[in-house]
């Protein structure tokens, strides 16, 4: 299986599950996580508050949880949590978890195929170009069970992640 990059909406992804970058309360909230709720439709809210909260959360800072996908072309919404980039003690590990953990979250639902939007890079600040490697070197490790897509939603980010995944195929060969 491969990586696709698509500069477009991820919540016209036909795929097993798409990934929701998230807030802790998985409750909705702007950008790809505004898009997903209201293109999901009322369904995927009333699932999220279904799911147990702990520690004020639904889902912590790179774990994963699942539910169904409302009126998605998709049969399950993974939702995750990025770090926000300034306030979390190690960034680059909490992201990758958010990223392993929704892989394999995938994988044990029987999906063959996921769609990731570039986690942390709106309004928790991730820098695009550390992100990009975070996110193709941990997918990676999953492409050969799982069809990975990333939906990015501007050419400045799609392009990163494009020139970091041509950098790793370098380095492959």
């Amino acid at each position: 299986m491969a990586i696709k990059f698509i500069l477009g909406d991820i919540t016209t992804a036909a795929v097993d599950a798409i990934v929701n970058a998230a807030n802790p309360s998985l409750l909705g909230g702007g950008g790809v996580d505004g898009a997903i709720h209201h293109a999901a439709g009322p369904e995927l809210l009333k699932a999220c508050r279904s799911l147990p909260v702990t520690a004020g959360m639904r889902c912590p800072p790179g774990e994963a949880r699942l539910t169904i996908s409302g009126n998605l072309p998709c049969r399950y919404v993974i939702h995750t949590v990025g770090p926000v980039y300034h306030n979390d003690p190690s960034p680059a590990e909490t992201l990758a978890n958010a990223y392993r953990r929704s892989c394999e979250l995938a994988i044990s639902q029987g999906c063959r195929s996921i769609a990731f939007p570039a986690i942390s890079c709106g309004v928790y600040g991730y820098p695009h170009d550390e992100a990009a490697r975070i996110a193709v070197n941990t997918c990676n490790s999953f492409s050969s069970q799982l069809a990975i897509s990333f939906y990015l939603f501007e050419q400045s980010l799609y392009a990163c992640f494009v020139n970091q995944w041509q950098q790793t195929q370098a380095q492959q060969q």
